[in-house]
């Protein structure tokens, strides 16, 4: 039963802890926090009587798990999915694995959209920009809105590879 009293023993045994020691063990803002249980990724935390939030053990886990899937850079959408399997250790977790796959090809996309943006900025700056500003070509292409001219035959093929 919660109760005021067995929330004060709780916190006096160290089992519940308030929002800042929670964010702080976390390595997160406060405000990450409270965003969290807003969207309903954390459940909601306990509260005393001057309406302080407390959060237990499950709640250090979650948020833990939370954050590993936000470094790995999963989505909200499928850190919800993915809490969901790991909640319900019976169910097959193929899913998993397939939110694992998806991620990893979009990952591989920004890569070379990464590699591809790489090798036209250093083209850009091995271009220099020693004389007036009117002449530099950074820019000039930064200037031109339709980039049609910075686009080279590799980043074009890419570009239409990562679409499809």
């Amino acid at each position: 039963m919660d109760t005021p009293a067995t929330r004060r023993a709780a916190i006096l045994q160290g089992a519940l802890i308030p929002i800042g020691q929670l964010a702080r063990e976390a390595g997160c803002k406060v405000q990450t926090v409270r965003w969290y249980e807003e969207v309903g990724l954390l459940p909601p935390a306990a509260r005393t009587e001057g309406g302080h939030r407390l959060y237990g053990r499950p709640h250090r886990e979650r948020l833990a798990f939370i954050r590993q899937a936000r470094e790995f850079g999963f989505g909200l959408e499928a850190i919800r999915r993915l809490l969901d399997l790991a909640t319900h250790p019976k169910c097959p977790h193929g899913d998993a694995h397939a939110l694992a796959v998806s991620h990893l090809a979009e990952v591989e996309a920004k890569l070379r959209r990464l590699a591809i943006l790489r090798d036209e900025l250093a083209r850009l700056v091995d271009a220099g920009c020693d004389g007036a500003s009117s002449e530099c070509r950074v820019l000039e292409t930064l200037a031109d809105h339709d980039h049609g001219h910075c686009l080279s035959a590799a980043q074009a093929a890419a570009e239409g590879a990562v679409t499809k």
